[in-house]
């Protein structure tokens, strides 16, 4: 096609997964050409992580035993043997020889930390912002890289596919959308934040690579699994200045009480605040509703000195973290996602998925502190290395609608919010049958009325919405479908309790 842009390997999104499949296609010797909403590096998910990177220590199996317990025993064994296995070999190659990524050091070597659900320190940080000391020197590293191409503010809008086969993606390139043909499509799109009203997820995470992997007809899985991060900053209503308090705090000695200045967790489970995510944010949530609020307690630690950047933030918002930081629960990660295997594979031809928009089978029904930017990297690598060697094949495109940089902003921000009120009220923490089946009506008849507007117009905006409202169906279809608690999907059954069942 006459105009059309071309590449080995075209991947959508600039978090750890993707740089990770950027940097291992290149090394195979493929031009690889990186497309990404983001403006700059805290657009994307992995700037915001404040924990760390868990490793094995030497003790694999202790390791694996840990992530298939906070799972609720749901993740795939394989899956978790493919993480484990390939661990030591991913974080020394990339993030210390390649990046020279700064860990944290005490004694004679590095200051490994704990975090919920872990059995021992295992974990590698940065103080704590260890997403931001990984992403930017990963970048920069990429930006001198002669095969890659990175260019920002640069959305996929769709997948181009025919007959089971991706061959590349039509790019928000105004006026009109430009057609990329690649070898081989990484999607590395990150979460689906933007969905729910409370999130520690930028607002850039609208679920794009399951949205668009989805309509094109590649499998998904897991989707009801939604995990929710028990200690975010409460602050306003709406969510607009919530922030994450690291798991890491909690496991530095910090403590949870109620409104009634009780620690409540050792009552909910035997590893008290550093149980797995699903118990603290079903404990939390609890405990908000019966006694009117949660507080994180830090006077046990050097809060400021330990956590300089946490302590900033509560500065900013005015609170005295001496006082105690008030938290809930927030959306904070999707553990299932589209569908691949242990080399990153969808189940359509040259369509590859890493990254949290995955679902790789680590996480089952709950993700173990501190394994997302493990999981990117060691499937960004496996996915770079068996994306390369494609040739790209063209075929017809759609044309698109001119573009219309002119969205309705009341438009685009009543759907958004109906979305969030109706994911956060019906398909959050908690979860009814009916609840699952009113949230479904809604959402169906919110991407009704995106579809009837865009039929007219397009805009990434309009896109965004698209792809938020299909993830958001997404979810609640699959947690309609699956009546078992378990992990971070937690289905209440009054008429079952009213019975005595």
């Amino acid at each position: 096609m006459t105009g059309a842009t071309t590449a080995d390997v075209l991947v959508v999104g600039s978090g750890i997964a993707g740089c990770s499949a950027a940097l291992a296609a290149a090394r195979e010797g493929a031009d690889v050409l990186v497309v990404t909403k983001a403006s700059r590096p805290e657009d994307a998910n992995t700037d915001w992580a404040q924990g760390g990177v868990a490793t094995t220590r030497g003790d694999p199996a202790s390791f694996k035993r840990d992530v298939l317990a906070a799972s609720d025993w749901t993740a795939d064994p394989d899956a978790v043997d493919t993480l484990v296995e390939d661990a030591p070999a991913a974080v020394h190659d990339v993030l210390v020889e390649t990046l020279g990524v700064p860990f944290d050091e005490g004694g004679a070597g590095y200051d490994f930390a704990r975090e919920a659900g872990h059995s021992r320190e295992r974990i590698l940080h940065v103080d704590a912002s260890t997403g931001r000391h990984l992403l930017r020197p990963f970048l920069d590293y990429l930006d001198g890289h002669g095969r890659v191409t990175v260019r920002d503010d640069t959305a996929a809008l769709d997948l181009i596919a025919s007959e089971g086969r991706v061959h590349g993606a039509l790019l928000d390139t105004r006026p009109t959308g430009d057609p990329v043909f690649a070898g081989a499509t990484v999607l590395a799109t990150g979460g689906i934040g933007a969905c729910y009203r409370r999130s520690t997820n930028p607002q850039a995470a609208t679920g794009d690579g399951v949205a668009m992997a989805a309509l094109a007809g590649a499998d998904v899985a897991d989707m009801e699994y939604v995990q929710f991060h028990p200690t975010a900053y409460a602050g306003d209503g709406d969510g607009s200045d919530t922030f994450l308090l690291s798991e890491a705090v909690r496991g530095e000695g910090a403590l949870l009480r109620n409104g009634a200045d009780e620690r409540f967790m050792p009552a909910y489970h035997e590893d008290a605040e550093l149980a797995p995510r699903d118990v603290v944010a079903r404990a939390v949530a609890a405990e908000r509703d019966a006694t009117g609020g949660v507080r994180l307690d830090v006077e046990p630690l050097d809060f400021a000195a330990d956590f300089p950047d946490l302590a900033a933030k509560c500065e900013e918002r005015g609170v005295d973290p001496a006082a105690g930081v008030p938290v809930a629960p927030a959306q904070h990660f999707l553990c299932g996602g589209v569908a691949v295997d242990d080399r990153g594979r969808t189940s359509l031809d040259r369509l590859f998925a890493v990254g949290e928009c995955a679902r790789t089978g680590v996480h089952g029904a709950n993700r173990l502190a501190s394994t997302s930017l493990l999981e990117g990297l060691v499937w960004g690598r496996r996915a770079g290395r068996a994306a390369a060697g494609n040739d790209v094949v063209e075929c017809d495109v759609p044309a698109l609608r001119d573009s219309d940089p002119d969205l309705p902003e009341r438009f685009a921000a009543e759907k958004f919010t109906r979305l969030r009120r109706v994911m956060a009220e019906r398909a959050g923490i908690r979860r009814t049958p009916d609840g699952l089946e009113r949230a479904r009506a809604v959402l169906r008849r919110l991407k009704g009325e995106v579809d009837a507007y865009a039929r007219t117009r397009t805009s990434r905006e309009l896109y965004e919405l698209r792809n938020a409202a299909v993830t958001g169906l997404l979810v609640v279809r699959a947690a309609a479908g699956n009546d078992e608690s378990v992990g971070c999907h937690w289905v209440e059954r009054p008429d079952a309790a009213a019975a005595g069942d």
